[in-house]
């Protein structure tokens, strides 16, 4: 459905997709892009304080609604290959937990990978026992199926979760660093702090 590599030069604004889709993103002014790191090129979200005013929405890339983004009732999957120190952060989320259609999102609570997805039915929750803010590259990966959701971290699969959550389909934009819907008050903008080098999204 997606493949953004993250290939862009510094200074860039538009992010490419390159499945041919043309699901093409806004790069914040914060992002850093064309950024070399461990043999890869891609972007860099400094470290925001946690829960802190004012909010940063230059700190997120933000991909329009599409259908072509949303699990639907189709198996989904959602790989990050990223490279972080630090413990925190919403890395990728369509949705926010509220809001009508449900929701997914891979996040980093205490360093430790988590997805969960949100639908009709129910929601499913998996989380890494392995930890990967090492401050080396690490591929993450959430697969929503008819039969459950698994994560798998550097080709093993270290968690699974059986269930069916339903339909995922919302109006809501894709979101990458960050919520886009936050004050930094009551509800946090859990900016993500790190590199990345591509985000991958597959459908069917």
């Amino acid at each position: 459905m997606a493949l953004w590599n993250m290939n862009e030069w510094p200074g860039s604004r538009t992010m490419a997709d390159s499945s041919g889709n043309r699901l093409t993103g806004r790069i914040g002014l914060e992002v850093g892009t064309g950024t070399q790191i461990s043999g890869a090129t891609g972007y860099r979200f400094d470290r925001l304080e946690p829960d802190s005013p004012p909010t940063h929405p230059g700190h997120l890339v933000t991909v329009s609604d599409s259908s072509d983004l949303d699990p639907g009732t189709r198996d989904f999957t959602l790989t990050v290959r990223l490279r972080t120190v630090h413990k925190f952060g919403n890395i990728v989320q369509k949705g926010q937990a509220t809001v009508s259609g449900g929701n997914y999102k891979m996040q980093l609570p205490g360093g430790l990978p988590e997805c969960l997805f949100r639908g009709s039915t129910t929601t499913l929750l998996v989380h890494s026992p392995v930890r990967v803010n090492d401050g080396r590259w690490h591929t993450v990966r959430c697969a929503r199926t008819g039969s459950g959701l698994a994560m798998t971290v550097d080709g093993s699969v270290v968690a699974r979760k059986p269930g069916w959550t339903g339909t995922i389909a919302n109006s809501w934009p894709l979101t990458i660093g960050g919520k886009p819907s936050c004050d930094q008050i009551e509800v946090g903008c859990d900016y993500y702090a790190g590199d990345l080098d591509y985000v991958q999204i597959e459908a069917g």
